[in-house]
């Protein structure tokens, strides 16, 4: 029976942003909290009254209570059809897959992406349109706004779903369908690639590798299309069932969170090829033998190379990089006579490009990259591109990494990140920076001369919408850059993430180490921001 009901507690009203909303499980778990989030998606977006809606989540802590939460609420609210994967599992790009293929009017994602989980961590939830992207700008705005004067939500008295038997059920006169959540996906995946020529690489006795699953939601995906499918051996996903607290690890994709797989890459014995995704499989992470790929060079390398692979035979339209992502890809588009748009941090941005056919292939440098075969990125898809890249060229990831800068340049490029700054610090910090952005443009700064100082801007090409204040920018006369950011995505303090890029044409140069190879710029990030004496910090917490 149909049953409205007021909260005891007050929504703690934050802007659903990219990324949705995040908080401490505790936080969600809070009587009314979750229920009034989800009564404002419903009120905000009518179209879902006897519409069809996509329901799952990476698998976290409290991701089964929270689809249980869901389903009554979208069943008294008139919603004609829920499409839940088994066990209340879909990895994000997955839910985009099903969105587009089932054509419904969007979906709930329940996921805090590649922060750590369990009952002392973090959740999240957010809505995808029916384009199966993140909801734009003014979808979460209108959402925020009806959570500041919610005050009542419907729900049901049901029993809970079991939640891990396919097959077709009832909630009231909603229709509940559960499936396999990884089906859908891997069909779209064989359509994509060649997958006879990546199981005979798999097969020729001289290719080794791994997938670091991370205890998170790729796990059964990537041993059904790797070792199902492609004929890899048992064993080659590692960490591959997925767990509430992602076995007490950080299921975020880099060198420092996934040390055991980089260290099966490296040495004599080293793997030839080692991959890794994030906590809902929309990150991933390239290696080879001693070797690892910036997500940078990946979307770039995969540009140039798309041509190559089935589902990119035509070759592409266009490439979109987010602000803070290297210019890698501007020469590869340059040499293809394409498009390159630089966006702000954020994949619905992405969205109206590739919605509008201005694009193909995009990417971040938070290890993120995709194509227009979703709305959202993808983890595994990278992965298999990279497969089949290997698989066609017949060669090792080092030596397509140097072919690809011996013909296009180098850009070196790093990431340092400052965890759990301090709020009003950090705010400090970039306040100090406007301050002087616009006194720097032509002075030296140690052996680099300023050619542009600015506070990122971007009018979107296909709706006109603005989007300001998305990052300071500093470039310099030799092509190198400076990015500094505030990151939203963690759930305490603020992460300031400081981008660094020199471009280095000279291929007898390019085998340095990057570190190395920038710590001129380095040097003049860290002094010109003052980060040790307004943070307190003298290193940073994570280098990428």
């Amino acid at each position: 029976m149909e049953t409205i009901r007021i909260a005891t507690t007050p929504f703690e009203g934050q802007r659903p942003g990219t990324s949705g909303l995040r908080k401490k499980v505790k936080v969600f778990q809070q009587p009314g909290y979750l229920e009034n989030f989800v009564q404002a998606i419903l009120d905000t977006l009518p179209e879902l009254q006897g519409g069809s809606l996509v329901v799952g989540g990476d698998g976290r802590y409290f991701n089964r209570e929270a689809i249980q939460v869901i389903l009554r609420l979208a069943a008294a609210n008139g919603v004609r059809r829920l499409i839940v994967g088994r066990g209340g599992l879909f990895s994000t790009p997955a839910v985009s897959c099903v969105i587009r293929k089932h054509k419904t009017q969007g979906g709930i994602v329940l996921s805090a992406s590649h922060n750590p989980g369990g009952p002392d961590e973090d959740f999240g939830i957010k809505f995808n349109s029916a384009n199966g992207g993140p909801a734009p700008e003014s979808v979460t705005e209108a959402i925020f706004e009806r959570t500041k004067t919610i005050d009542r939500y419907l729900t049901l008295d049901t029993p809970p779903l079991d939640l891990d038997q396919l097959g077709t059920f009832t909630l009231g006169e909603t229709e509940i369908e559960i499936i396999d959540p990884v089906s859908d996906y891997a069909d779209l995946m064989e359509a994509l690639f060649d997958f006879d020529a990546i199981h005979h690489l798999f097969n020729s006795g001289h290719f080794q590798m791994r997938f670091d699953a991370m205890h998170a939601i790729t796990g059964p995906y990537a041993v059904e299309i790797l070792e199902n499918r492609l004929g890899a051996a048992p064993g080659t996903v590692m960490n591959g069932v997925p767990l509430e607290d992602f076995g007490g690890g950080h299921p975020d994709p880099n060198l420092a969170h996934a040390q055991e797989l980089v260290a099966l890459t490296q040495g004599k014995d080293g793997l030839d090829f080692g991959a890794a995704s994030d906590g809902d499989g929309d990150r991933n992470m390239i290696l080879g033998h001693d070797c690892f790929v910036t997500p940078s060079d990946s979307l770039a390398i995969l540009a140039a190379n798309a041509h190559l692979l089935p589902g990119y035979r035509q070759g592409i339209r266009g490439i979109a990089r987010s602000m803070p992502t290297s210019q890698a890809a501007n020469r590869v588009a340059d040499f293809l006579g394409i498009e390159c748009f630089e966006t702000p941090t954020g994949w619905k941005f992405f969205g109206n490009l590739l919605d509008a056919g201005r694009i193909t292939l995009c990417g971040e440098e938070s290890f993120g990259t995709g194509s227009d075969h979703v709305r959202e990125k993808d983890g595994l898809w990278a992965v298999l591109f990279w497969l089949n890249l290997l698989a066609v060229r017949q060669q090792s990831v080092a030596e397509i990494l140097t072919d690809h800068w011996r013909r296009f340049g180098r850009n070196f490029y790093t990431r340092h990140d400052y965890e759990a700054v301090d709020l009003a610090a950090a705010a400090g910090l970039v306040d100090h920076l406007r301050r002087l952005l616009p006194d720097l443009p032509g002075r030296q700064l140690g052996a680099e001369i300023v050619s542009y100082a600015d506070d990122f801007a971007y009018t979107d090409p296909i709706d006109g919408s603005v989007s300001e204040h998305q990052g300071l920018r500093i470039g310099f006369e030799s092509g190198a850059r400076i990015v500094y950011r505030l990151s939203g995505t963690g759930t305490s303090g603020a992460t300031l993430r400081v981008y660094l890029e020199y471009f280095e044409p000279d291929p007898m140069l390019h085998q340095r180490d990057t570190q190395e190879a920038m710590r001129p710029l380095i040097l003049i990030a860290r002094e010109l921001a003052q980060i040790e004496a307004r943070t307190g910090r003298a290193e940073p917490d994570v280098v990428t």
